[in-house]
C-alpha cells in the first residue's frame, strides 16, 4: 500500500545521500591543512637551533656559535656550526627525538649529517610515526671531530593531515548517509501486522482501505492517503487506546518531520466523515491518545 509514495520518497533520499557523499571530499579539502603556518615554522627553527646547541655541548664546546638555521626548501632545513665538532650517534638520535617531540608536525623525518667539504653523508637515520618503521644504525660509533652540516627533512604535514581529516571527517557524514539510506529502504509501517483484507466493517461503516473510501448508509465518502493510514490503525484496534506518539511515529516518521497539530487536524477530519454513523466515533483519551469507539459488541467487528 502506498508504494508509489514510498518509492518517490526513497529516490529523493537516495539522491540526497549521493550528494552528501560527493560533498565529503570538498569538506575535507576545505578544512584540512596542507602545511604549517608561520608560527609553527618559527617554532621549529628554534627547536633546530636548540638541537645544534646541545650537540655542541655534547662535543665539549660551550663557546662557539650555532649559525642561523637555513630553510633550503619546504620542510627541509640545514643546521651549520661556527667550528668543527665531534658527535655520538646515540646522543644525536636522543636529542633530536626529545626536541622534535615538541613539534606536532614532526612525526616523520630524516636526519643526515654531511661533511662540509664533500657533502658526503657521515651518518644518517630516519624516524617514523610508526616506530617499527624507524631506520637507525651504527649508534655506538663515535664520529670524529670535523666540519659537519646537519640536514633534516620532514615529511610534509599535508600528507598525513589530509588523510586523517578525511577519515575522521568522513565518519559522521558516512554515518548520516547510512542513516538516510536505511530510512529510505526500510518498509513503511502503515499499521500493526495483523491479518486483514482491504475492506473492514466497523459497525454500519464499510471501510475500503485499498480504494480509500468509506461507505456509510449507501453514501460513499472519499479519504486522503494520510486519513486512510490513520483510520487503518484505529480500525485494526477498535475500542483500544492508541497512543498519540505511536500515531505520529507510524504516520509521519518516514517523512522526517513530525508536527503534532497535523495529527489533530486529520483526527478532526475523520470525525466529520464518520458523523453519519452515531455508533462510531474517535474520542480523546486524556493524557494518552485516542480511541475508536464502536458502540456495539466488539465481537461484531469483523473482517470483511
Amino acid at each position: 500500500m502506498f508504494n508509489s509514495v514510498s518509492l518517490l520518497s526513497g529516490k529523493l533520499r537516495y539522491l540526497f545521500a549521493l550528494a552528501l557523499i560527493s560533498f565529503i571530499p570538498v569538506l575535507c579539502v576545505a578544512f584540512s591543512s596542507t602545511g604549517s603556518d608561520g608560527f609553527d615554522i618559527a617554532r621549529r627553527e628554534i627547536l633546530l637551533r636548540r638541537l645544534g646547541h646541545e650537540l655542541l655541548l655534547q662535543s665539549g664546546d660551550s663557546i662557539s656559535r650555532v649559525l642561523p638555521v637555513k630553510e633550503i626548501s619546504e620542510n627541509e632545513y640545514l643546521i651549520t656550526f661556527e667550528n668543527d665538532l665531534a658527535f655520538q650517534p646515540d646522543s644525536l638520535v636522543n636529542i633530536t627525538g626529545r626536541l622534535l617531540d615538541k613539534d606536532p608536525h614532526a612525526s616523520d623525518y630524516v636526519v643526515n649529517v654531511l661533511n662540509c667539504g664533500t657533502s658526503g653523508v657521515a651518518y644518517g637515520y630516519a624516524i617514523s610515526k610508526n616506530k617499527k618503521d624507524d631506520i637507525i644504525s651504527c649508534k655506538g660509533r663515535k664520529q670524529p671531530r670535523a666540519c659537519y652540516v646537519i640536514n633534516i627533512k620532514f615529511k610534509p604535514a599535508g600528507i598525513t593531515t589530509v588523510k586523517d581529516v578525511y577519515l575522521l571527517g568522513s565518519l559522521p557524514f558516512l554515518a548520516f548517509v547510512g542513516f538516510i539510506w536505511f530510512r529510505s529502504v526500510k518498509p513503511r509501517r502503515t499499521a500493526p501486522e495483523r491479518g486483514y483484507t482491504d475492506t473492514l466493517t466497523m459497525g454500519a461503516v464499510l471501510f475500503d482501505s485499498k480504494h480509500r473510501k468509506l461507505i456509510i448508509q449507501g453514501e460513499t465518502i472519499g479519504l486522503t492517503v494520510t486519513e486512510t493510514r490513520v483510520l487503518l490503525i484505529f480500525a485494526l484496534s477498535p475500542n483500544e487506546t492508541i497512543e498519540r506518539s505511536r500515531l505520529q511515529k507510524e504516520i509521519w516518521e518516514d517523512e522526517g518531520v513530525i508536527v503534532g497539530r497535523s495529527l489533530d487536524m486529520f483526527i478532526s477530519k475523520l470525525r466529520k466523515k464518520l458523523e453519519l454513523d452515531p455508533n462510531i466515533k474517535i474520542v480523546v483519551v486524556r493524557g494518552k491518545g485516542y480511541k475508536l469507539e464502536i458502540n456495539t459488541n466488539p465481537s461484531k467487528f469483523v473482517l470483511a
